[in-house]
């Protein structure tokens, strides 16, 4: 598992039938966290997960040398998302469980037990942020801010101009910080005296690159003078640091690891006897 993507590439081109599943191993947890939070529901994800990667497995050999192994199977990942939720277009909506799983759980190892409480407290809040947005808000949200995706790489997976991928993320972005800002922000907080334009959107789109030096200059000045713009944007760095240490957490069950090596070798042994 210590070879790069590309290594690992050559390899099964060259008929290492393991090297596929070692570099399919190593990002299935990205998609299956993608999977369950854009399905939200554990069953849907497990299947995402192994459609993506068998789907992968059949592709690979077509997969075009210099792009990044994440990007192509989020792509993939995405496209069974949309299938899945089509199926369920009619049905009631089902959410999984803010209490269960590894997912659901930001605190590192050695916390003491109220930070651990508070983390797991934000990580609940966080998830349930993610799942009231949209599709469309959803997914960008997550492989910007959770996944670490470039934006170019984004725009690329939702087959959008990086000026829309963007529009998407800032708009999302707001909405999950208004969602967390309470617990953010301390109610003893000028988060709550309306004093003046909301510079989030401005925070973002700075984040982003998308604003020249003289617009970041006047905006960092009036932040560090203004209590009240400082708690928003504070709350919304947060808040981004919160996705990216999702990310850091959960694994694919192990039951899930075991039906995905099952299907890749079954269909490794089908390949070889055709």
């Amino acid at each position: 598992m210590d070879s790069t993507d590309e290594a690992l590439i050559a390899a099964f081109r060259s008929g290492d039938g393991r090297a596929l599943e070692s570099l399919l191993e190593r990002h299935a947890p990205a998609v299956y966290r993608f999977g369950t939070k854009m399905c939200r529901d554990p069953e849907d994800a497990k299947d995402v997960l192994q459609d993506t990667l068998l789907a992968a497995a059949r592709g690979l050999h077509e997969f075009r040398s210099g792009a990044a192994v994440s990007t192509w199977l989020f792509a993939i990942a995405r496209s069974f998302c949309i299938k899945m939720r089509r199926r369920r277009v009619g049905s009631p909506a089902e959410h999984t469980s803010l209490d269960e799983g590894d997912a659901r759980t930001v605190a590192s190892a050695g916390v003491s037990p109220d930070d651990a409480a508070s983390h797991r407290e934000l990580g609940a809040a966080l998830d349930a942020a993610i799942s009231e947005l949209d599709p469309i808000h959803r997914e960008v949200l997550l492989l910007r801010d959770v996944e670490g995706l470039s934006a170019q790489e984004v725009a690329g997976v939702l087959g959008v101009s990086v000026e829309a991928m963007k529009s998407r993320l800032h708009r999302a972005r707001i909405a999950v910080r208004e969602r967390l800002a309470p617990l953010l922000v301390p109610s003893s907080s000028p988060e709550t005296v309306p004093a003046c334009p909301d510079l989030v959107p401005v925070l973002s789109q700075y984040l982003e690159g998308d604003i020249g030096p003289d617009q970041c200059a006047t905006m960092e000045r009036h932040v560090r003078q203004c209590p009240y713009c400082k708690a928003r944007c504070d709350s919304l760095r947060s808040t981004l640091a919160l996705c990216r240490r999702s990310a850091e957490s959960g694994t694919v069950p192990a039951e899930v690891q075991e039906l995905v090596r099952r299907a890749l070798r079954e269909q490794r042994t089908a390949s070889s006897a055709s």
